[in-house]
């Protein structure tokens, strides 16, 4: 009995350790994974009954035109702002707006929340949805894209290429990362959670360096459908993505003359002959000045006697009658040695007398029949 307890309590003892270490792998493959419907608590007063040390403040500009807007929804920014224990001053002199925390204020993140809520404001983000920053789930992202692109009129097309077509490419942008974007000036703003926020900043910036945003649109929406599948949020998603090739080709057409460059030499090219060498060449420089004066009188007698017969060519070739044309063409005789077969012609001969164009066939009787009725007839008439 003593040897089974024994054995029982080996036995219980490695799988307790079993159990421990299981128990240890859950916990942290949960920890890496957060659970659907999760939410963080909201920060209260218990949290921080005592308050801020110190007071804080931030304040930013905003542009002429933003003045009217801002006039009439500032009295909804003071009652948001107002919740959280945050004053608010508009300063329409200046054309700024400052946030402060007061004694109240128990939220250190509040007072960045409202910085980010008059930056938004200012950049013509309207009221209604710069709010949602004072909500924990949501950020604002403002992208600087002015000094991104140097020429001014590539920055407007690849600034339009981004809202697209009415705005389509801007809204399917906002579907996909649930996001509100607005593009304004040199300015992208973008508000929504964290990870539409990356995705946002990622498609602008591309669509900067001349990458369409289609294509980064492409690839978002299969992230979404691989998403919704649990087995594949573990699993490396490339092999599903498209791979979009940069293909620089250039419309520059080539030119119709072609000019070949010459391979380059380092040594300079060979002096050209002077008279001198000419005349040292052909031995002209040996001679004497008498010599060389009959010699060019020579040769100027003989491009003389050339150029005569030349004009003399050209003058008799008036002189020289056309060729004419044969006024009849030559009938082609027949052949003698051909030999006249006599036969064959007398039965042609024989048989063009026996047709008679024109007249009835040869018969006999009934001609005889035709001769008396004409003479019964003549009769009868008579």
């Amino acid at each position: 009995m003593a040897a089974s307890s024994e054995s029982e309590s080996v036995s219980a003892t490695p799988t307790r350790k079993k159990t421990k270490k299981n128990k240890n792998q859950v916990d942290e493959s949960e920890l890496l994974t957060v659970p659907e419907g999760w939410k963080e608590p909201a920060f209260t007063k218990e949290d921080n009954p005592r308050g801020l040390l110190e007071e804080s403040s931030f304040a930013t500009l905003f542009p002429k035109y933003r003045e009217a807007y801002l006039k009439e929804c500032w009295p909804l920014v003071q009652k948001a702002l107002g919740d959280s224990h945050i004053k608010a001053t508009l300063d329409l002199i200046e054309g700024s707006i400052t946030v402060s925390t007061t004694k109240k204020t128990f939220d250190p993140y509040a007072i960045i929340r409202a910085r980010d809520l008059i930056k938004l404001l200012a950049r013509s983000v309207p009221f209604e949805q710069a709010v949602r920053i004072l909500q924990d789930d949501v950020a604002c992202d403002i992208i600087k894209i002015g000094t991104l692109v140097r020429n001014r009129e590539r920055f407007v097309k690849r600034r339009q290429r981004l809202i697209g077509p009415k705005g389509s490419t801007l809204k399917a942008l906002e579907l996909l990362t649930n996001c509100y974007v607005m593009v304004q000036g040199n300015t992208v703003s973008a508000l929504g959670p964290y990870s539409g926020l990356k995705e946002v900043r990622k498609v602008v910036l591309d669509t900067m360096k001349n990458i369409h945003p289609i294509y980064n649109i492409k690839t978002l929406m299969i992230k979404r459908e691989l998403a919704k599948d649990p087995e594949l949020r573990t699993q490396s998603w490339e092999r599903f993505l498209p791979n979009f090739r940069h293909k620089n080709v250039s419309k520059r057409k080539e030119p119709k003359r072609k000019t070949v460059k010459k391979e380059y030499t380092p040594f300079p090219p060979p002096q050209p002959e002077s008279q001198v060498d000419k005349e040292l060449a052909t031995g002209e420089f040996f001679l004497r000045e008498s010599q060389k004066k009959r010699k060019k009188m020579e040769e100027i007698k003989v491009k003389q006697a050339e150029a005569l017969t030349k004009r003399q060519e050209e003058r008799n070739k008036a002189f020289i009658p056309p060729k004419e044309k044969p006024a009849l063409k030559k009938t082609k005789k027949a052949p003698t040695d051909s030999k006249i077969d006599i036969e064959a012609i007398k039965e042609k001969v024989k048989k063009a007398k026996t047709k008679k164009l024109g007249a009835p066939p040869v018969n006999p009787a009934p001609q005889m029949s035709t001769a008396t009725e004409k003479n019964k007839k003549k009769k009868n008439k008579g």
